[in-house]
């Protein structure tokens, strides 16, 4: 974390100097804003936060409920989510607090007694090593108190607005053209209000973050494409008595008389179990979901024979049907009108895609769904971007959406299926290994775009793939020979990442090709100088960092190129964190294959590798950003 230079600074430096819209920010809902977000789940919460940061954008976030969630349903965190939490700022006060899942279980019938359980094989949660950072359990309620926190101390100080529903909207024209009716639901914190009231507002875009029954889905004409299966789960988070061993352990478990998902939550007591029901008609009209608590635990216990459980007190329960849904697009641009004009209304999460919760993907999803889209309008309601870029939210997530439902579909299917329905003793454990990236949140592979460069030169840079997340490696930061992963420093701020990784030359050479690369970056005709806005630093759009073949003893920091030293603040001082050397125990450049005669690799605001050039083609790299920056 980076701060002082705008002058010292003796309290928490999370919290950001108000700026722009957050100056003298009135509690009372405005009637005209630049977004407005409807609905404070995971999507919502992470668009808003990402936005928050953007001082010049005002960002409205509504919820029907009358106060913070306080009992959410989701609770798996994905490796992807926690680096997405470190971007943000909270990756390790959230880990502190959360279960580690490390290991996964794996319970059959006993072949000896197959009316008993016996576990049949333990498998680790992350095999490949596909990330630094853990997979976690807690609750949903604890995610977005933390990403409410992040968009309270930005620059923006955006906070919820709590106790309105979206009624309906209406898109037209104008700098304002969305118009969007509200009501009043109960309490609220704002005073001399009545239930009921409505309220009309404009705004330039809408993010419906309003779940599986999103009213903004349908004012927005987009249809599900799926289907629910007719098979019925019962989920409840308990505190129970039992002799079940495994209890503190993720498991899947598979008995003659269904099947349960365990799994462990966060305090060291709580834990949740996905229950199988069965399957259901359907003509079933939704019966099903009333099925009692008793029954719920009665089968829990059924299928965990011969160990039981007694609840002891229950936090949390609910009945439902699988479903596995997407939406045709994630807009308000019509499939044949695509490309024609720009979208102003936007869905995200469960708004525009549903799924069985056992492969715990429904709030990851969402965040990167957000994550994604909420950069982009910060940069074009900024006046950075054109809104062009906004287009390219529906192209890059609804195949990501589309491919989460084919992957669940397989796994929940497996999962209620009877041990001797599968096609070997061992395909669920089998299945769960050789898909690990993918619930972990690292299959994500946008295609060529906008935002994505051709794979002319991917040999350069084999270990960062484009259209996937940058992932992070040990280097050694110059300045202080502070040991850190590259890619830690990526934070939520809108700002794109361009990697210079040195050619073998010393720092102090005058003819490198690293060299000769920096200087044109720090010319007038390089992105840096011509898309960066005036009168801000000159990192403000692109962070540009340079990574040494050489250990740090052997790099000079200040013959390195200015580029990679610039100066920030009102009292302009050299920033000289983004210099960087191999850490000799573990050599990025072995690591990620990258090229001895130097590469670049630039990154997105989200974190996703957009291109890979070599450090001569400056030309190459100047045509892409070209692309998105003009209008």
């Amino acid at each position: 974390m980076l701060f002082h230079h705008h002058g010292y600074v003796s309290t928490d430096p999370r919290v950001q100097p108000a700026a722009g819209v957050g100056i003298d920010r009135s509690p009372e809902l405005p009637e005209v804003m630049d977004v407005l977000v409807v609905g404070s789940g995971p999507a919502g919460m992470t668009a808003t936060a990402q936005l928050a940061a953007f001082p010049a954008v005002m960002t409205c976030l509504i919820d029907r409920r009358p106060h913070r969630l306080e009992i959410g349903q989701a609770d798996g965190i994905q490796a992807r989510s926690v680096e997405t939490f470190q971007a943000f700022g909270f990756a390790e006060e959230i880990t502190a607090e959360a279960y580690d899942l490390t290991e996964m279980n794996f319970w059959k019938p006993d072949p000896q007694n197959p009316d008993h359980i016996v576990r049949t094989a333990r498998t680790v949660d992350d095999p490949a090593g596909v990330s630094e950072f853990p997979h976690l359990i807690v609750n949903q309620a604890r995610v977005l108190d933390y990403f409410a926190r992040y968009a309270r101390n930005a620059p923006s100080r955006t906070e919820p607005y709590w106790g309105w529903e979206f009624v309906e909207l209406e898109v037209g024209e104008g700098e304002h053209p969305v118009t969007v009716t509200l009501r009043r639901t109960g309490e609220s914190p704002e005073s001399g209000t009545n239930p009921g009231e409505e309220r009309v507002v404009r705004a330039k875009y809408v993010l419906g973050a309003d779940g599986a029954r999103s009213g903004v889905r349908r004012d927005i004409g987009a249809q599900h494409v799926g289907a629910v299966s007719y098979h019925a789960w019962g989920v409840m988070d308990v505190l129970a008595e039992t002799d079940f061993p495994d209890i503190r352990t993720k498991c899947a478990i598979q008995s003659r008389h269904g099947s349960i998902l365990l799994i462990p939550r966060e305090g060291g007591f709580l834990f949740r179990m996905y229950v199988d029901l069965g399957e259901v008609g359907p003509d079933d009209a939704r019966a099903v979901r009333k099925t009692p608590l008793e029954e719920i635990v009665r089968q829990a216990n059924a299928i965990v024979t011969p160990y039981s459980v007694d609840v002891k007190d229950v936090a949390w329960w609910s009945v439902y049907e699988v479903g596995h849904r997407v939406t045709d697009r994630f807009d308000d641009v019509p499939v044949e009108e695509a490309g024609q004009r720009d979208p102003r209304v936007f869905i995200a999460g469960d708004a525009c895609h549903t799924h069985s919760a056992k492969a715990g993907q429904g709030m990851n999803v969402s965040i990167q769904d957000a994550f994604n889209l909420g950069w982009k309008l910060g940069q074009v309601l900024s006046g950075i971007a054109p809104a062009k870029l906004l287009a390219t939210y529906t192209a890059e997530r609804q195949q990501i959406a589309q491919d989460l439902i084919d992957f669940d579909r397989e796994w929940s299917s497996m999962m209620a299926a009877k041990p001797e329905e599968l096609e070997s003793a061992t395909a669920l454990e089998d299945f769960y290994v050789k898909t690990a990236e993918f619930p972990a949140g690292f299959m994500t592979e946008y295609p060529v775009s906008l935002l994505r460069g051709e794979a002319v030169h991917q040999d350069l840079a084999a270990g960062f793939p484009l259209g996937k997340r940058f992932k992070a490696h040990p280097v050694k930061r110059v300045c202080d020979t502070n040991p850190k992963h590259l890619g830690h420093q990526h934070t939520a701020d809108g700002r794109w990442r361009v990697y210079a990784f040195a050619d073998a030359a010393a720092s102090s050479a005058p003819d490198s090709a690293l060299r000769a690369w920096a200087e044109w970056m720090d010319s007038p005709e390089s992105p840096v100088h011509r898309f960066t806005p005036e009168g801000k630093d000159l990192d403000a759009l692109f962070d540009v960092h340079v990574v040494y073949q050489q250990p740090h003893e052997e790099v000079e920091l200040m013959r390195t190129p200015s580029i990679f030293r610039p100066k920030v603040g009102p009292f302009q001082l050299s920033n000289l964190n983004k210099v960087w050397a191999v850490d000799p125990a573990d050599d990025i450049f072995e690591a990620r294959g990258l090229s001895r005669d130097g590469v670049v690799v630039l990154v997105r605001p989200d974190q996703y590798v957009a291109h890979v050039l070599p450090l001569g083609a400056t030309a190459e790299l100047a045509q892409f950003l070209e692309r998105i920056y003009t209008a």
